[in-house]
């Protein structure tokens, strides 16, 4: 499962979201930062590296449509990818923003970065910075090699084209001129707020579909957010956490929260918090209320902190409703993870998992040190799951237990086999878990095999194997247990991104699908949604019965936001990005598999996890919004 390379004219993909390697220094309070008015980014500075990642400046990709490169096929990046998401690597020291001690295993320890497909075991894994590599130039000729007077006509021809185009990406984006393909087809639509559904139902699709085909599906900047500035002495925050309401957008930026109208980005509200957000739930109550994790202050030099405040957050007023934390013996506990379910919030961590009745704040349960066994997260949504971790190391045993959210009874258990180290919450209901068997994954993604598991009774319904060489999904089953992308359950199947592969048309462009399989049996069910020539595309969420996708662009296009019909699987365009330069190289950095993507009734928001003072030419953004009509 190998990490979908970046369309020609971008840099080759950086590390993913994780925390950074080095401790903390003294920051100073940043200034609250305003949408960006229009005028977009300079096209005379080089192009940002890959989403949410610091790096070195690297040099603008090419504004033509690229030829055969030398070596691999198009797409496929130039240097070798860092070892891979989700698996343990050495142990960092606490990032800024993220839990000061590396925990034993679970999802509590600070994030190892990497390329997404690469073994990644005993490497310096995924959310470790990387040494920056500068791109190459695509090399014409079907794989000939380029020679030198034809490389400075390309990189003369490069830089001439950046200059006039400088300017205009927010006053152009959403020209007629602009928009390189139509998008036509019959209804398309939303699921529940936020992208919680995950229940199982009718494999005919469509049922319950929210999101409706606008009457222009081409789509315009609404605004942009600009990356915040780092405290002084500090290299990178985290940023994760954005949700939408029916009233606002809200996003992370340097220990705080700010709310945005969605339609223009105008400031409603800003949460002020003491430290970074360490982590947060994507699910959001009927009420609009949600949770993160936080630090108690700002981290320093000497004291990067921990992350144990976990917070009750109301979206629609901005305010936090409670602040708690909890201990394990006489310590208290550094969380990394946080989800809500049934009324309650349940933070995981290596050393237990603890939980508080959404109402009050009161503490449900809380880890016993006499206990041989530990929640290390917890799977939230429409049910209550927690991965609860027993024995050693490498005779470890996780039991996959659905839970009564009041008290923390065990439902129903299914144990897997021994041996078996981490395991992600995919879905609560249906049930379905992931896992590296034995480390057989090979490629840092985190899955070799699908539990589908019968929550009522707690029995196995089917084990589904995804090797990393045909699927592009991953899992953090280490540090985040709900963390997952490339793939979504509804309709009682899975749906998940195959990795990409040569197109019909010239052997260097690349392409993939999605496909699905029944949760029943464990099996294919036949159904295929291809992406198109040069496209690359993944499931974000359920709306009813279909899946709402997102079609990453080629060099010359915009991206999409596609509905496929869960029965026939036939897709319906619901927006397209313009295929401007400048607005392309600014979606491009938000990598699907470490990006925030939200969509919604006509309007995309596309955000980044980190902030960094790595400094670039290019106008950074923290998040950026589109919107159809």
């Amino acid at each position: 499962m190998t990490q979908p390379p970046p369309p020609p004219n971008q840099p080759p993909q950086q590390p993913g979201f994780g925390p950074p390697q080095d401790p903390s220094q003294q920051p100073d309070q940043p200034a609250q930062q305003p949408p960006a008015a229009p005028g977009g980014p300079d096209l005379n500075k080089a192009p940002e590296p890959g989403y949410g990642y610091p790096q070195a400046p690297q040099t603008p990709p090419p504004s033509a449509p690229p030829a055969a490169p030398q070596g691999p096929g198009y797409g496929y990046p130039q240097q070798p990818p860092a070892p891979g998401y989700g698996y343990p690597g050495q142990p960092p020291t606490a990032g800024y923003g993220y839990p000061g001690q590396p925990p034993a295993g679970p999802y509590g320890q600070p994030q190892q970065p990497g390329a997404y497909g690469q073994p990644g075991y005993g490497q310096p894994g995924y959310g470790y910075p990387q040494p920056p590599t500068m791109p190459m130039q695509p090399q014409p000729g079907g794989g000939r090699k380029f020679n030198a007077q034809m490389a400075i006509i390309v990189s003369a021809v490069t830089a001439i084209a950046l200059i006039v185009g400088a300017g205009i990406w927010y006053a152009n984006s959403g020209k007629d001129d602009d928009k390189k393909t139509t998008a036509n087809g019959g209804d398309g639509k939303k699921e529940e707020k936020n992208g919680e559904g995950e229940g199982g139902g009718s494999s005919s699709g469509g049922g319950g579909a929210k999101e409706k085909v606008p009457a222009d599906t081409g789509s315009k900047v609404l605004f942009q957010v600009p990356a915040p500035k780092v405290p002084a002495g500090v290299s990178t925050v985290t940023t994760s956490g954005s949700w939408l309401t029916d009233t606002v957008y809200a996003k992370s930026g340097i220990a705080e929260i700010v709310g945005y109208d969605p339609a223009d980005g105008t400031e409603k509200w800003t949460l002020a918090l003491p430290g970074p957000v360490c982590t947060a739930t994507d699910h959001v109550t009927e009420d609009n209320r949600t949770a993160i994790v936080y630090k108690a202050a700002m981290p320093t030099k000497t004291d990067p902190g921990v992350c144990t405040q976990v917070a009750l957050v109301d979206l629609e007023s901005g305010k936090e409703l409670w602040s708690k934390t909890a201990k394990s013996g006489t310590m208290p506990i550094n969380f990394t993870s946080v989800t809500l379910s049934g009324g309650t919030v349940a933070a995981g961590s290596s050393s237990g998992g603890a939980a508080w009745e959404m109402a009050t704040g009161k503490q449900l349960w809380a880890p016993k040190t006499s206990d041989p066994c530990y929640d290390s997260g917890y799977g939230g949504g429409e049910k209550l799951v927690a991965v609860r971790k027993c024995g050693s190391y490498e005779q470890r045993q996780l039991h996959i237990q659905t839970l009564d959210p009041k008290t923390g009874n065990v439902v129903t258990e299914y144990k897997m086999d021994e041996g078996i180290e981490f395991a992600a919450v995919v879905s609560t209901d249906p049930l379905v878990v992931a896992a590296d068997v034995g480390d057989s994954a090979g490629d840092g993604s985190g899955i070799s095999d699908f539990f589908s598991i019968d929550n009522k009774t707690g029995k196995l319904r089917a084990r589904i194997s995804a090797p990393g060489e045909d699927f592009a999904a991953r899992c953090d089953g280490i540090y985040k247990l709900e963390d997952c992308s490339g793939l979504t359950v509804g309709n009682d199947r899975l749906y998940i991104s195959t990795e990409e592969h040569e197109g019909s048309g010239e052997s260097y462009i690349q392409t993939n699908e999605i496909v699905a399989f029944d949760l029943a049996t464990g099996k294919q069910t036949g159904q295929r949604a291809d992406a198109g020539d040069g496209y690359d595309m993944v499931p974000l969420r359920m709306d009813g019965g279909n899946v709402i996708a997102y079609k990453r662009p080629p060099y010359d296009k915009g991206g999409q936001i596609v509905s496929i019909d869960g029965g026939t699987f036939k897709q319906t365009v619901l927006l397209e990005n313009p295929a401007t330069e400048a607005v392309r190289d600014v979606e491009t950095r938000m990598l699907p598999t470490s990006a925030e993507i939200l969509y919604a009734q006509g309007k995309l928001y596309m955000s980044k996890v980190y902030a960094s003072d790595f400094l670039t030419q290019d106008k950074e953004y923290l998040a950026v919004a589109f919107g159809t009509g």
